[in-house]
């Protein structure tokens, strides 16, 4: 089953390898029998379907999460259900590689205007007055 992103980003199935594991979360004594965890890792560097910018962006926003190899390794435990946290992994890698896809706006450098220069410092002179004006009294 493909996970779809975007109309133009779809991942194949050979991409994602999900592997489950026995959790350390909710489930009372099943948590000892049932590997209800899942461990998905998605091939982001070999994958075909990803323009080079992505990977790039993919990869700042993975953070820890992706490996030497060039993959994103995403843990789920949250839930009793194996189906359930298989379901929570694929949207999350989902959502991480949509938030990929957004390029970040480049920003234009501006100048302060000049009434913005000359209240900062006209209010930097009337506290440097108010300061001024702090001294020890003069006993008469």
């Amino acid at each position: 089953m493909a996970l779809f992103i975007t109309d133009q980003i779809t991942l194949a199935d050979w991409e994602i390898t999900e592997s489950f594991v026995r959790s350390s979360g909710p489930g009372g004594q099943n948590v000892n029998k049932v590997s209800s965890a899942v461990e998905l890792r998605f091939e982001a560097e070999r994958s075909p379907h990803l323009p080079e910018a992505v990977k790039r962006r993919l990869k700042r926003l993975a953070g820890r999460r992706w490996t030497k190899e060039g993959a994103v390794v995403i843990q789920v435990s949250e839930e009793r259900s194996q189906a359930r946290n298989r379901e929570i992994a694929r949207e999350r890698l989902a959502e991480l590689v949509r938030r990929a896809t957004v390029a970040p706006k480049r920003r234009v450098a501006t100048k302060p205007t000049k009434g913005s220069v000359e209240r900062r410092i006209r209010a930097k002179k009337v506290r440097g007055e108010v300061k001024a004006g702090r001294g020890s009294v003069d006993p008469e």
